[in-house]
């Protein structure tokens, strides 16, 4: 399901953390100021737009580090409030979102966010019948269960090997941009092949 956001959407800037519709993560939130975040939150849209950092972020980490304006919204699903004040939450992709300037900076950057649309496909299409199939002995193969695609529609499918994949952050978002699903799931398809026969798996980021 896709929400146009009503209001500016908090920013949530990971190194190492691209989301896509339909797929889920869970994050565990610490610091401070995204704690503010998500207490916001949760008294609004239970919105949230995940965007990835720039390389250098390292230098200004604790200020205000660049992001790259693509992004994906997300609502918060469940939210889990620990003895520390910190949160562990379970966020679900919406859609993919162009981010604006920033109109609030403190104590965390929130930004006008416009939904971006993709090119219309069917499920009964053969060409989209022909990819699922590849598609989802990938997945299979990746979440290691006979079973793991079992009535998935097509784009989460698609989204759900673009997250599971060996792939670096940068590459995840080079797939994100594609307006195309049937276009992702090829691309995704071809640098998991390479990844995986090469052994090259890219290590999962740690969550703020």
């Amino acid at each position: 399901m896709e929400i146009e956001p009503k209001r500016p959407v908090p920013v949530f800037p990971l190194p190492n953390v691209v989301l896509f519709p339909h797929a889920v993560v869970p994050l565990h939130v610490f610091e401070l100021r995204y704690r503010a975040m998500v207490r916001d939150a949760l008294a609004g849209e239970r919105l949230l737009a995940m965007a990835l950092l720039r390389p250098g972020w390292e230098r200004e980490y604790h200020g205000s580090p660049a992001f790259h304006d693509l992004a994906c919204l997300a609502r918060i699903e469940t939210v889990e409030w620990l003895p520390d004040d910190c949160y562990d939450l379970r966020l679900l992709g919406l859609a993919r979102v162009r981010l604006g300037p920033a109109v609030r900076e403190f104590p965390y950057r929130a930004v006008r966010a416009t939904l971006l649309p993709e090119a219309p496909y069917g499920e009964d299409d053969p060409l989209v019948a022909s990819e699922r199939r590849a598609v989802a002995s990938l997945y299979r193969r990746l979440a290691e269960r006979p079973d793991a695609d079992a009535g998935m529609p097509f784009g989460a499918l698609v989204n759900g090997v673009c997250m599971s994949a060996p792939l670096e952050a940068e590459e995840r978002l080079e797939l994100l941009a594609l307006d195309s699903v049937i276009e992702r799931g090829h691309r995704v398809r071809e640098l998991a092949a390479l990844r995986m026969h090469d052994g090259g798996a890219a290590e999962p980021g740690e969550h703020n």
